[in-house]
């Protein structure tokens, strides 16, 4: 390559005989460049260059897709020796090739060298800031600009919107399109993304009138976009109808009606349609996979569960980190953390999130050791946590009663770790405080956090006040919750229980009237299981499932067992002052007990019974389950909103810390 770099530029007319000769050089040149083979490319072709610079674009083109900046850099000098950075292809195509190679400070040196700039260098160099995330400097760029094209302000867009800078790239859209600027579809959808980002369905329905009226609502993008758009904002049916009424049904379609079911909460409906994906003859890929996972994660349904991941080795993704984090996620919500520690054992390889996954696993069900071991295994791989795997680590400390080592850790969030503490590690050592009865010490650090408290983090003081049975720090705790988010049924019921725990009636009868006042309904327990891939939910006092007369019998009958056993209903949780049989009758009714009772009727003696319940289980349900486990030798897994229980023999995994 030496001497010939030397070689002064010639450009001469070519004889029809040497015009096919060039024309198939220049097409194996392509190909060559295309398949990697750049130094190949041009030691063999490199008479093609001197008679023709814009074929630089090819070995240019080649450096970006092989990532290699130190050949990038031996064509500038060719570039420059043979006077082709006077050619504003070539010069805009070695700008490129710098920028997509994150060599920003190189691509603004040769950016300010250009002897002639065109709207394709200032989008060129807006695209390589917006690459690495620095949009204030991509805006400079953009606002010096003297002409500009449709391809500017999409850049622009893209990148805020890539960044979730959603109200600058509105604002930036309405400006263009005031400008006279008509968008394309590539446009449309990065607004929709915007419009997603904020959920905001009215002006997202505008941007799908706006596409209506260009006519491109039938292209991919813009339908795709717009559907996900809807879901995301809360309107699954019309996000359906976008789907449905689209020419060609792809897999990328039915990806986005299934996401879009289970962002919805409509997990059961995301499970209906990957099976009816699977009948219509598509394949399902990575992006179905971690949608109808997740689902199986939220309906605790395991035997679905491992149906997909069957499915899962059969298509060939079960080495793909966010399939494998979500297989973890799903066994683990399921209740079956061997199979979620099997599955991260026998990885290929892992990253953050897999570590993360496995530290939240353990964490959920109350193994803080093995989460803190795990962490410290995952530090000798040299591998540094983030704010995901700190939140994750803090949260098994505080399930696990591991108060001493979780402030340890949150100490050195920042001294060691560099990771700035947010507002749900601050919420987690509340959490620790407080589970441990250092009620003041947690109340102080909320007013003394940089960060503003949210209701959640008041909420998990109140909840520590129930633990330890402080009604007078809990009413005060209470109005902060309520100043949040005055609609908030779970504070109420947790202010109400504290004072019921009191015998302080007059203030159970003050909450529950001011819940009536302000039109605030308590949220039902609602407690579920699968079996025989059917899932049955129970509600206290709906007797729509077909087998609830039967359940009501023997359940009281269970109920009466266990007494002789030496079970003594909890009775000070019932949020009433009434008669102490009408309180029982409430207690025995609770959700959980109903699926258990099910359970017991309709699996084989010793059979693990799973339950899911939307709501923390009461201190009651958790006595009699210990009971009934014990009772009848059955192991009874059930996951609140809190964790996962144990119940084993008489124990219970949390050590009656929840």
């Amino acid at each position: 390559m030496g001497q010939s770099c030397l070689r002064p530029l010639r450009f001469l007319p070519l004889r029809s005989a040497n015009t096919r000769r060039f024309s198939a050089a220049g097409t194996e040149l392509s190909i060559l460049c295309s398949q990697g083979y750049v130094k190949e490319a041009f030691n063999k072709f490199s008479f093609l260059i001197w008679d023709n610079p814009s074929h630089f674009s090819y070995l240019l083109q080649a450096c970006i897709q092989e990532k290699s900046f130190f050949l990038t850099k031996q064509l500038h000098s060719l570039i420059v020796t043979s006077g082709c950075f006077r050619d504003k292809f070539v010069s805009n195509h070695l700008l490129n090739a710098y920028s997509k190679l994150g060599q920003l400070d190189i691509a603004v040196t040769l950016f300010d060298k250009l002897p002639k700039r065109n709207v394709m260098s200032f989008n060129i160099l807006i695209g390589g800031y917006v690459q690495i995330g620095d949009l204030d400097s991509a805006s400079k760029v953009f606002d010096e600009m003297g002409e500009r094209n449709l391809a500017s302000w999409n850049a622009m867009i893209t990148g805020l919107t890539q960044f979730e800078f959603n109200e600058r790239a509105l604002s930036l859209f309405a400006r263009m399109y005031g400008l006279g600027y008509l968008p394309d579809a590539f446009t449309l959808g990065s607004v929709l993304r915007g419009c997603a980002g904020l959920k905001d369905l009215n002006k997202g329905r505008q941007v799908h009138g706006c596409g209506l009226k260009l006519g491109l609502e039938g292209d991919f993008v813009v339908a795709s976009s717009l559907a996900h758009m809807y879901m995301r904002s809360g309107s699954l049916s019309e996000g359906e109808i976008v789907i449905m009424s689209m020419p060609d049904q792809t897999m990328a379609a039915w990806n986005t009606l299934i996401a879009g079911r289970a962002q919805n909460g409509c997990f059961e409906g995301a499970l209906e349609l990957y099976n009816l994906v699977k009948i219509a003859g598509f394949r399902p890929d990575k992006i179905t996979f971690v949608s109808v996972i997740s689902s199986c994660s939220e309906l605790a349904t395991i035997g679905q569960g491992q149906q997909i991941h069957s499915d899962v080795i059969k298509t060939g993704v079960i080495s793909v980190v966010a399939v494998v984090s979500s297989l973890i996620s799903m066994y683990s919500k399921c209740g079956c953390l061997d199979e979620a520690e099997k599955i991260f054992e026998e990885r290929k390889e892992a990253d953050l999130v897999l570590w993360s996954a496995m530290i939240s696993a353990y964490g959920f069900h109350g193994r803080g050791k093995n989460a803190v071991e795990l962490f410290h295994r995952m530090e000798q791989e040299g591998l540094a946590p983030n704010h995901i795997t700190l939140l994750s680590l803090l949260y098994a400390c505080s399930h696990s009663g591991m108060k001493d080592e979780g402030l340890e850790f949150f100490d050195l969030m920042v001294e060691k770790y560099n990771v700035e503490p947010q507002l749900v590690h601050y919420t987690c050592v509340v959490d620790l405080l407080g589970r441990a009865g250092r009620l003041q010490e947690a109340e102080a650090l909320i007013r003394s956090m940089p960060v503003k408290p949210d209701g959640v983090i008041w909420k998990t003081l109140l909840s520590a006040c129930k633990i330890h049975k402080n009604a007078d720090m809990a009413r005060s705790i209470a109005e902060e919750v309520l100043r949040i988010d005055p609609q908030d049924s779970a504070s109420y019921v947790l202010l109400a229980n504290v004072q019921a725990s009191a015998k302080r009636w007059k203030s159970v009868s003050e909450v529950r009237k001011s819940m009536k006042d302000r039109g605030v309904k308590k949220e039902p327990g609602i407690s579920w299981l699968e079996l025989k891939n059917q899932v049955h939910h129970f509600i206290i006092g709906d007797k729509s499932h077909p087998q609830s007369d039967e359940v009501d019998v023997y359940l009281k009958e269970l109920i009466a067992e266990l007494k002789l056993e030496g079970y003594v209903p909890d009775t000070g949780s019932v949020l009433h002052d009434m008669e102490l049989e009408e309180k029982e009758y409430n207690l025995v009714h609770h959700s959980e007990k109903l699926a258990i009772a099910f359970a017991l009727m309709n699996t084989p003696e010793g059979f693990p019974i799973r339950i899911m319940k939307n709501l923390r289980i009461c201190s009651d349900c958790h006595m009699a389950i210990k009971y009934i486990s014990k009772m009848k030798k059955r192991e009874i897994i059930v996951r609140d909103s809190s964790r996962f229980h144990h119940f084993k023999e008489g124990c219970c995994s949390c050590g009656d810390y929840w």
